[in-house]
């Protein structure tokens, strides 16, 4: 599985007929929030405040925009809004943990906070993060997103900024039906939910219970045309090609041994490999497996999920309310045949039956000439493809709940109390099928156990497959406890007419633990298929102090304004690399007249590691990533030559493309207990304008400015990173970056197992990110309808858009190399971060009918390895400008009953259906989102494109 590093990346709001729009602060209750006085608390601040005003630029998506999308997984809405860079998605199958999770401004899931009515929820694994799937979509009010560090109201992580879904209270019964399907026929998915709420005991008290179930058919790459074919080539200078992989299910066999080659098939390269009569093999010319046709393309998931929310006035002014969740979600992942890969003792008595007599002879030659001193076994470099196996499957199987209790009121008119415990737990069972038992596979071939056949296609018999094969199965569990308690009110004003002083303080205690629990053979790293590694297990807790001011200065009728914000929070963390710190913030608001607001904000944030990075085990994964030893010009460069002579590359194969076997290349990462926090500065400056002579129109730009020091990461941020550093940017055998690679090497220089643990995870990059985001919004009426009396209909625009001016990383502080990746994609900085990105939608409400059309845009971004020109291989250079179109009609044919119908990705845009002559080049000009070398997976980079096409969606709503 790959383990990529993506870079770095990066309004309050109201929605009309179901339009993703965002104007000053639109105020909404959510659990927890005071409505005594028509008080409401608004995300980014715990005050409960008059006027839903904010110095801190928030983004707003209605309910009716999840509606109108046919979305019944969060992160497809969230996805869209141009201040998020996809994470794992439902289309990530690898690299992809069954999950889906959310990335602000593309400096990474870790450092964005998910909160729910306006509190942490629950993540699923060592790395803290929060599995969207867990969120009940149909029960969502809005979700606000707030830009940068937000650590001095939230706490730890918030440092890309804080996602807030806010759920709604339900009157009545509630229910719905969903079904969904691409024009091809496949990809189902469908729905069935249900909610039920009330108030009793005079409307002292109100409940919520609610339960779903949803299922979500897979989809392989082989059912689409643009991912049938793995494509590549084009980094070791070949034109485009169906690249694939080069260990083959008829088996590959490479001697780097002493013994004496000569007239036999290894001569020429080393390598041979068998053809389709068993037993007889010729030298090797670049045969590769096409592994891409039974991975998935949309990975299926069944959920089930259920619970509720309800809250009690048990005396004048003070209510007691609980929440309780529970999830179980069920997603799988395939991939192809296990590739067993490696060195292994071969005795040759015991494969003497399987190989023809002219080419056992060439192996008694090579054994009789090596001067090893064990005559009748050698040591060869096997690849065989276990296609007889089937292909090797992952089911994880996630049970989460969560449970919260507290109780607030007022204590006097001015000053409110708000106190509540919450336990989260996740529970994952992991069960790998397909894998191979890497001593079994041994024992087969040195006579230690019955004899297994691996020279030619389809040989490895039932029994040789049960001998070889083993089940493995790991767990993770996760747990998260938060204790909080705080007062807010007011204060009384400053005499200028600008309202009362808010404040809130309060303490808050933290703790969280996770555990990796893989079983022996994975932890042995017997296991070869899925990733085998060491058992995690670790936690810590923290325990803080915050504050926070709302100064209203100045007020006047002319609409004169002018408010000041402050926030602070001390946390004292239990791991001894951090002790205590301090986060804090600073925000203004001025309006000179009416209608026109300008805002600022500063945000100093922290991130504390998460257990993974603290306290991982050691453990593999399958990076894709390019050898620079691999690349023709390292052999006429003196400098790179010596340093890949001096990890291991034999003289004769530097420059030589051969070297890199795969695409993928595997490494050892592991945890480092004395990890610090990292830090984050974010700027904020922006304008509202609400002109009067246009009613209905809003027009908000927000430029943010983002940079994170410290930033945890391996060095060079990930495995090709490590790679540029070595052998571009640093070029010393000694260091440390270039010592990951001694010993790593096999005989003919191709890397085995890359080892950055000898670099280790540390403090040691900074990430940064700069931009515009300005949002439009417009509202009218039209003076023509078909459905209703009064010959009007209202007509609802917005648009919700993002300028990425920087985006990017620094590897190694304090080496001279910055990686820009604004409006770039592929190696370094992995998923594309277009220039511009936005969403802009249409709605045409016509008395019961709602007409809705929605128009995605990406900018063109390029590749940003600026050593290769992949066009002039017939690949991708760059990935140009990209729009989809989607259609929603929405009728409410009564008040109770309302249905819709929709179709997203209109037009059927999809990546381009390449064609191949006769030797599988590709023989069409590629110029579109088919990147083939620098793909993520599917030969493009499917959560940000689009590999479903044409998407039908019909859905039924209910309300009684």
């Amino acid at each position: 599985m790959s383990n990529r590093f993506n870079k770095a990346a990066l309004l309050t709001g109201t929605v009309m007929a179901g339009a993703m729009i965002a104007t000053p602060a639109y105020a909404q209750d959510e659990e927890g929030a005071s409505s005594n006085d028509g008080l409401i608390v608004v995300t980014g601040s715990r005050i409960a405040q008059r006027n839903v005003e904010t110095a801190a630029p928030i983004a707003v998506v209605q309910d009716e925009e999840f509606k109108l999308s046919g979305t019944v997984n969060v992160e497809n809405v969230v996805n869209t809004l141009p201040q998020v860079v996809p994470g794992f998605t439902s289309n990530s199958n690898n690299p992809g943990t069954g999950t889906a999770t959310l990335n602000l401004r593309g400096l990474g899931s870790t450092r964005t906070m998910v909160l729910v009515n306006g509190r942490r929820w629950m993540f699923y694994d060592t790395a803290q993060i929060v599995d969207l799937n867990t969120i009940p979509n149909f029960l969502l009010d809005s979700v606000d997103v707030v830009t940068g560090g937000a650590s001095a109201v939230y706490g730890s992580d918030a440092l890309a900024g804080v996602v807030n879904f806010r759920l709604k209270d339900v009157e009545g019964i509630e229910a719905g039906a969903q079904y969904s399907l691409t024009q091809e026929g496949d990809g189902a998915r469908y729905q069935i939910y249900g909610a039920i709420g009330t108030s009793f005991d005079d409307g002292r008290g109100s409940a919520t219970v609610y339960a779903e179930y949803y299922n979500r058919k897979p989809i392989f790459q082989g059912d689409r045309a643009f991912s049938n074919f793995a494509l590549g080539g084009e980094a070791f200078g070949l034109n485009q090609l169906q690249f694939g992989s080069s260990t083959l299910p008829n088996g590959v066999i490479r001697y780097f041994g002493d013994g004496d080659r000569t007239g036999t098939e290894f001569a020429a390269n080393r390598a041979v490999v068998f053809d389709n009569t068993p037993g007889e093999f010729r030298t090797r010319t670049g045969d590769t497996y096409n592994y891409a046709p039974v991975n998935y393309l949309q990975i299926p998931q069944e959920r089930y999920l259920m619970g509720g929310y309800a809250d009690y006035e048990f005396a004048d002014g003070h209510e007691a309310y609980m929440e309780v969740s529970f999830v179980n979600n069920r997603v799988a992942q395939e991939l192809a045949a296990t590739p067993v890969t490696g060195s292994f003792n071969v005795n040759l008595a015991t494969i003497q039956p399987f190989l023809s007599p002219g080419d056992f002879a060439q192996l008694q030659q090579l054994d009789a000439t090596e001067t090893d001193g064990n005559p009748g076994n050698t040591v060869l470099f096997l690849q065989r493809r276990t296609i007889e196996t089937g292909p090797r499957n992952s089911l994880d199987e996630r049970n989460a709940f969560r449970v919260l209790g507290g109780v607030r009121g007022s204590i006097t008119d001015w000053l409110n109390y708000d106190a509540y415990y919450m336990y989260a737990r996740t529970r994952n069972a992991n069960v790998q099928a397909g894998n191979i038992s890497r001593s079994a596979f041994q024992a087969g071939l040195d006579g230690s156990a019955p004899a297994i056949n691996i020279f030619g296609l389809g040989t490895l018999t039932p029994a040789m497959v049960q001998q070889i094969s083993i089940q493995a199965q790991n767990g993770d569990i996760s747990t998260l406890e938060v204790a909080n308690a705080a007062l807010s009110g007011f204060l009384g004003d400053l005499g200028m007419g600008g309202g009362d002083i808010g404040f809130a303080v309060g303490v808050e205690y933290r703790e969280v633990g996770s555990r990796f629990i893989p079983d022996t053979a994975l932890a042995s790293g017997d296991v070869i298929g899925f990733n085998a590694g060491s058992p995690t297990e670790g936690g810590y807790n923290v325990r803080e102090f915050f504050a926070e001011l709302n100064i209203p200065i100045l007020e006047t009728d002319s609409g004169l304004r002018l408010e000041a914000t402050g926030a602070a929070r001390y946390s004292d963390y239990s791991t001894q690399a951090i002790g205590g710190v301090w986060t804090y913030a600073a925000g203004v608001e001025f309006a000179p007249v009416d209608g026109l607001t300008l805002r600022g904000q500063y945000q100093r944030a922290v991130r504390a590691p998460n257990v993974g990075e603290l306290f991982q085990g050691q453990a593999i994964g399958f990076p894709g990533a390019n050898d620079p030893c691999a690349d023709p010009a390292a052999a006429t460069n003196a400098t790179v030559r010596a340093l890949c002579e001096a990890t291991g590359v034999p003289a004769a194969n530097v420059g030589n493309p051969g070297i890199q076997l795969n695409a993928q290349i595997p490494a050892l990462f592991g945890g480092n207990p004395n990890l610090s926090e990292e830090t984050s500065d974010s700027w904020t400056a922006g304008v509202v304008l609400q002109p009067a002579f246009i009613p209905g129109l809003t027009i908000t730009a927000d430029y943010f400015d983002i940079s994170v020091d410290n930033a945890i990461s391996v060095a060079g941020g990930s495995l090709q990173g490590l790679l540029n550093l070595c052998y571009a940017d640093i070029q010393d055998i000694n260091s440390a970056a270039c010592q990951a690679f001694v010993g790593t090497r096999n005989g003919a220089g191709a890397i085995t197992t890359a080892n950055p643990p000898l670099v280790g995870n540390a403090n040691i990059a900074s990430l940064f990110v700069s931009g515009v985001d300005l949002q439009v919004n417009y509202s009218t009426t039209l003076p023509f309808s078909l459905l209703t009396d009064t010959g009007e209909q209202t007509f609802n625009m917005n648009f919700l858009g993002t300028w990425t001016d920087t985006s990017g990383f620094v590897p190694v502080v304090g080496l001279n190399r910055t990686v820009q990746c604004a409006g770039e994609f592929a190696n370094e900085c992995g998923e594309p971060t277009p220039s511009f990105k936005w969403t802009a939608r249409a709605s045409f409400v016509d008395g019961p009918l709602t007409t809705s059309i929605r128009w995605r845009h990406l900018s063109s971004v390029k590749d940003d390895d600026d050593t290769v020109d992949y066009a002039a291989f017939n690949g991708v250079e760059n990935i140009n400008a990209y729009d989809l179109v989607d259609l929603t009609f929405s009728f409410e044919v009564n008040e109770q009953v309302t249905i819709a119908l929709g179709v997203n990705n209109l037009f059927d845009t999809l990546p381009q259906t390449p064609t191949f002559d006769a030797n599988g080049f590709v023989s069409s000009t590629n110029n579109g989102t088919l990147v083939g070398s620098n793909q993520e997976q599917a030969n493009t980079y499917p959560s940000t494109y689009d590999v479903l096409g044409r998407d039908f969606f019909a859905s039924i709503a209910v309300r009684f």
